[in-house]
């Protein structure tokens, strides 16, 4: 008769599973944390959220809506049939007041403001032309307050690359003392050497302080446009697109004189026609009595009611308005000549920061290759520390002006599309 062996798992291994198990679940929860994690972290601050955090907060935009409206029922108005509200009219008449008894007469009629000839559709024209200019007001209120936010925006960029590059120079002003040190325990290099080291240490962490200073102070000023919203510390900044296109004719800071005028022509015909008050149609109906104890006798009553004319009065409110649209069509013109001026001064700085990026970029790539050469040479003891010091600055230098004629050519970019009247995008 055989038995039948039966196996039991030794404690060693059932620790061995319940490690692996416990590995696994913890890699697992360890992949979905840091796969949600990116979704929690916020999202880096642009130039266009920044814009419109910055514009919904301006009173312009906040106010923006009752201007449409108030412009639409100003436009409204033309249409209906009469030129003001009609008016009521409700008398009574007696020769015995407090009593019964003599004559007696009710009156109850309407009066109705009649339009003057051509006032009816004058009046549609100037609130069409008022419900343009809230539009093309609120399109130049938003380019002016863009101008405001391109400049605070690349004042934090420019200030952030700076600082930077003041940490990357203290790092590796730090790694040269460090190693000198090193060298100066082993008595390769002087003392003369090691004070040498320090002193570009130190002189690094006096540019790192002001390079801070100067970032936290462009922030601070970023941050009243912004409110809370995150900033992005050290990123490569992001330019706009830049345009093809010329100066456009609907410009918003022309459109805006341009509809301004337009406001002052409609206002000038409404004025030419309103050389008087408005004529009143009155319709009325009176039932009375001559004597008490007598039926009550009705009647109706129609009568039109034609004022005279306004003279110097209508004429100076049309002569002002005209006054007023000279005075805007000039200044269109005057605007449109200045934009055209500072687009093309903006389209040649584009190419020359563009050009200057490109040969930035050419002398920072060999400042590099000539830094690890000469450390190369420095490590093996071909190269002196005077030299190794000098191409470490010399490197450093042309990083930081990499960084800045990066910066100038998005800048560039983003001053041409301010000149063109484009949002930030």
């Amino acid at each position: 008769m055989q038995r039948t062996r039966r196996t039991t798992p030794t404690p060693r291994l059932s620790m061995a599973a319940v490690a692996l198990g416990w590995a696994l679940a913890s890699g697992a929860a360890l992949s979905q944390t840091q796969a949600a994690a990116p979704h929690n972290q916020p999202q880096p601050l642009t130039l266009k959220a920044l814009f419109e955090h910055a514009w919904a907060r301006q009173p312009a935009a906040q106010s923006a809506a009752l201007r449409r409206e108030a412009a639409q029922a100003a436009r409204n108005s033309a249409s209906s049939w009469t030129a003001e509200p009609v008016a009521l009219e409700l008398s009574t008449k007696t020769d015995r007041p407090g009593s019964n008894q003599g004559n007696r007469e009710v009156e109850i009629g309407v009066t109705m403001p009649l339009w003057l000839p051509g006032e009816r559709a004058r009046k549609a024209a100037l609130g069409d032309a008022e419900a343009k200019a809230v539009d093309s007001r609120r399109l130049a209120a938003q380019l002016q307050l863009a101008a405001t936010v391109r400049e605070a925006w690349w004042a934090v960029q420019r200030a952030q690359a700076e600082q930077g590059l003041a940490q990357d120079r203290l790092l590796n002003a730090q790694r040269l003392a460090a190693d000198v040190a090193l060298r100066f325990r082993a008595g390769d290099m002087s003392r003369a050497d090691q004070f040498q080291a320090d002193g570009a240490v130190a002189q690094a962490e006096a540019v790192l302080a002001e390079a801070t200073g100067a970032r936290d102070v462009a922030e601070a000023g970023l941050s009243a446009w912004g409110g809370h919203l995150a900033l992005a510390d050290g990123a490569e900044p992001e330019a706009e697109a830049l345009p093809a296109n010329g100066l456009p004719a609907d410009h918003p800071a022309v459109a805006d004189w341009q509809d301004q005028a337009e406001v002052a022509r409609r206002a000038a015909d409404l004025a030419a026609v309103q050389t008087r008050a408005n004529p009143e149609l009155t319709v009325a109906a009176t039932r009375g009595r001559e004597q008490s104890g007598d039926r009550y006798l009705q009647s109706f009553t129609v009568g039109v009611r034609v004022p005279l004319g306004g003279g110097d009065r209508s004429r100076a409110k049309e002569l002002a308005a005209r006054a007023d649209a000279l005075d805007a069509e000039v200044r269109a013109g005057v605007e449109r000549n200045r934009l055209a001026a500072d687009v093309a001064a903006a389209m040649s700085r584009v190419k020359a920061t563009q050009a200057q990026r490109e040969a930035m970029a050419r002398h920072a790539a060999l400042a590099r290759d000539t830094r690890g050469l000469i450390d190369k040479a420095f490590r093996l003891g071909e190269a002196d520390w005077p030299t190794r010091l000098r191409v470490e600055l010399d490197a450093v230098q042309a990083e930081r002006q990499l960084a800045r004629a990066r910066i100038d050519a998005a800048a560039a970019v983003s001053t041409l599309r301010q000149a063109l009247g484009l949002l930030p995008q």
